[in-house]
């Protein structure tokens, strides 16, 4: 059980808040010592969580977010989906094959207001997991299979990407987390990876120094010494096999120069060809539905 100075430290939702949500809305019912303080169970702190995660990230009212975790909790569910609600798979299928087809047709305006009609209906993370993510692994595979030409995949690869970008000011930045600085090794022109993971670390709080695809070392180097201790996590993804040797030399000389720096590496690459032994702190091989469990259990709680 947990008091309400605890959770508003635990959860950064403040006093006054917490309690106009149980007392308007009854979002959870806590328990009260014979005293008459409030006492939080783990489930009263999930459910606060994801509340949260509700109006502050896809923007959903609190009396909205209310009635679908009353909702989810009536059909068994152990947990909501977060960015399920209004959002039928149907529906979300149609909009991806929509913005697909506008991109494939060099429809930008059309595809922009696509995406921003589906941000509008269905928030965050409907849009970038169940719609966005989907259109650029169909993208590749279209590149790949030789019905997209080069052109059409840089362009549509391009448009998500500056899109997703937009994100990087919109969440906020939490102190306590070390500033990130995540890029693509010299030779790695593939950054959507790299821009996704980024934007996960962003999405909860952490601030993130994007430097995007084929960054020289020494560039790295030089922004590193100037920022000091400032950035105490770097993140390199690759998708060429070819380049893992060097990356492994690169992390070598990255934990040389500062022992306490948490490297962290992904990408397609590391997962075909990822030496067992690699100098990184962390290696992200899991799929993107399994990052908040690592951010959660490893990450987060590694931090000062």
């Amino acid at each position: 059980m947990y008091s309400i100075k605890q959770v508003v430290e635990m959860l950064d939702i403040p006093s006054v808040t917490l309690r106009a949500w149980e007392n308007r809305y009854q979002a959870v019912v806590p328990e009260r010592t014979e005293s008459g303080y409030r006492l939080y169970s783990q489930e009263n702190i999930e459910d606060l969580r994801w509340l949260k995660e509700q109006t502050d990230k896809q923007g959903v009212s609190i009396s909205h977010a209310v009635r679908m975790l009353k909702q989810h909790k009536q059909q068994g569910k152990k947990e909501p989906v977060a960015g399920d609600a209004g959002a039928p798979k149907d529906a979300l299928d149609k909009m991806k094959q929509q913005i697909y087809t506008a991109l494939l047709d060099i429809q930008g305006e059309r595809a922009d207001a696509l995406i921003d009609f589906g941000f509008s209906l269905y928030g965050y993370e409907a849009m970038v997991h169940h719609v966005l993510i989907p259109v650029l692994v169909r993208i590749g595979d279209a590149w790949e299979a030789g019905t997209a030409t080069v052109a059409q995949e840089h362009y549509m690869t391009h448009m998500i990407s500056n899109r997703l970008s937009q994100f990087f000011h919109v969440f906020p930045v939490y102190a306590h987390y070390p500033k990130v600085l995540a890029f693509c090794p010299a030779g790695e022109h593939h950054q959507v990876g790299l821009l996704l993971f980024s934007l996960f670390l962003r999405r909860n709080g952490v601030e993130v120094i994007y430097l995007g695809a084929n960054t020289p070392e020494e560039g790295v180097m030089e922004l590193l010494a100037a920022q000091g201790p400032r950035i105490r996590a770097v993140c390199l993804s690759v998708t060429n096999v070819k380049l893992v040797p060097y990356c492994e030399e690169l992390l070598e000389r990255l934990g040389s120069r500062y022992p306490e720096m948490q490297l962290i590496v992904g990408g397609k690459a590391y997962e075909a060809a990822a030496p067992q032994d690699t100098r990184a702190t962390y290696k992200m091989t899991e799929p993107p539905e399994n990052w908040q469990v690592w951010f959660d259990q490893e990450f987060a709680k590694n931090q000062i």
